[in-house]
């Protein structure tokens, strides 16, 4: 059975109220109804509804005023504003700023079930739409590659193909379209899937240090070779090899490495008696090795030996369409690693992460996600929770947000920050500080209660 579509009703009448409730009660709708605007923005703040009905003039908060909160809050939520004082100019004023309808009171019963039928539905649709969603993210998900899109699984089904195979393999594409992810497969799939799966980044390792982490050395073959080490040739016998960012090994160690490769043997820095190794080797570039080939960097020979398999694998601009599953996904692992509810992004945030062209593809994605993740103090991430350079195109030389744990912890020196600022402003009035923040009260108590707010830093009272 499909979750229940909520909407909130406000209006300072109450027999308008009641009125309107009856006329709108339906066994699939959650009708929720508030007499003052301040109770009804908790309301929604709190239950995060589909539509939200509400009188254009009241006390305290005019319903333009309501609708602009809601529209901060989530523009994705459907406001309907209700006036007796209906004009053609405030009707036109109500739309442009975000209402997905205007009603002239004394409003006409079929003519209201009629508007709210229709964003009843359309709520039903986005309802099962993210229920499809999410069964689509659980059968468009290959050995931790996500997608459905043509291209990845056209390179998903070139690694199944080959997984059984393969003794050498190399795999191309862009920095952060996954490469890791892909050989990964290929491991997890071929016969050594028990064996072990090592990994060495080219970039990383001392020109003078190759040869010995490769391959081993013994005692005394060098200054600081105090006793015999195993390279990760030998540590991964049996198993895989992955060597990322082949095209940035030194020429020297390149005409070792084909030598292991043809006899499936290694030979320890200083030592004369070479060991057998059964190995399986998955390499990864994000260079032109064509290239590299006719500048003398990188071995033809080692080339055509690693390239009897090659496997590309896309950028995140060649499968946009996979965008808002990934975007899913990341939101669910950051939420579950945060230990936070979110529930998505508004719509807004959506439309600039489509718009944006991602040249550090997934690894740009899964940052953008996480920072977002790290900053909503909602159930939504919004634009002001993305990295700014996403949205602020006059700003665009910002950072990535390290998802470090350092970062982590500044996290939580942030929120608690904003918390204590939006207290103090509200005098520790709770009720004003939750519609400041755009979160609940309840959720607002609990957020005071991790950083230990429950009593005013400033001495004053804390109000409900």
């Amino acid at each position: 059975m499909s979750a229940k579509v909520s909407i909130v009703i406000i209006d300072d009448n109450k027999s308008v109220l009641e009125f309107l409730a009856d006329a709108l009660s339906a066994e699939d709708v959650r009708i929720l109804a508030a007499a003052d605007p301040e109770d009804g923005l908790d309301l929604v703040f709190q239950e995060h509804p589909q539509i939200v009905l509400t009188d254009l003039m009241m006390p305290g908060l005019t319903g333009l005023q309501v609708l602009d909160r809601i529209i901060e809050f989530d523009p994705a939520i459907d406001v309907i504003l209700m006036t007796a004082f209906w004009t053609t100019e405030s009707a036109v004023a109500a739309i442009r700023n975000g209402a997905a309808d205007y009603l002239e009171k004394p409003v006409r019963v079929a003519v209201l079930r009629e508007r709210i039928k229709k964003l009843v539905d359309e709520a039903r649709r986005q309802n099962r739409g993210d229920a499809l969603e999410r069964q689509l993210l659980e059968s468009a998900t290959f050995e931790g590659m996500v997608g459905s899109s043509a291209a990845l699984w056209e390179t998903a089904s070139r690694i199944r193909r080959v997984a059984r195979h393969y003794r050498t393999a190399l795999i191309t594409g862009e920095t952060g379209t996954g490469k890791e992810l892909a050989a990964r497969a290929l491991h997890n799939l071929s016969p050594v899937s028990k064996g072990r799966f090592v990994v060495l980044n080219c970039s990383a390792v001392v020109e003078s240090l190759f040869e010995s982490e490769l391959f081993g050395h013994v005692k005394g073959s060098f200054t600081g070779a105090e006793k015999d080490k195993m390279g990760l040739f030998e540590f991964a016998d049996g198993g895989t090899i992955f060597l990322d960012e082949i095209g940035d090994m030194p020429v020297g160690t390149q005409a070792k490495l084909l030598r292991t490769l043809q006899n499936q043997e290694v030979l320890r820095v200083g030592s004369l008696t070479p060991r057998k190794v059964d190995v399986h080797v998955v390499a990864a570039t994000h260079r032109n090795l064509h290239a590299a080939i006719t500048e003398k960097q990188f071995r033809e020979d080692l080339y055509y030996r690693l390239s009897m398999i090659e496997i590309r694998v896309p950028s995140l601009a060649e499968r946009k369409e996979d965008l808002p599953l990934l975007t899913r996904y990341f939101v669910e692992k950051f939420s579950t690693q945060f230990r936070k509810e979110i529930r998505g992004l508004t719509q807004r945030a959506q439309i600039v992460l489509a718009r944006h062209n991602w040249p550090g593809n997934i690894r740009e994605l899964e940052n953008a996600v996480g920072h977002g993740c790290m900053m909503a103090l909602g159930e939504t991430i919004d634009l002001q929770d993305l990295p700014e350079y996403l949205w602020a195109s006059a700003r665009n030389s910002a950072r990535l947000f390290d998802l470090s744990e350092e970062n982590a912890i500044s996290f939580e020196d942030h929120e608690k920050r904003l918390i204590i600022d939006a207290l103090e402003q509200a005098k520790w009035n709770q009720s004003v500080a939750a519609r400041t923040l755009r979160i609940g009260r309840d959720a607002l108590r609990y957020k005071m209660k991790k950083h230990g707010l429950d009593t005013p830093q400033s001495g004053n009272a804390a109000a409900s």
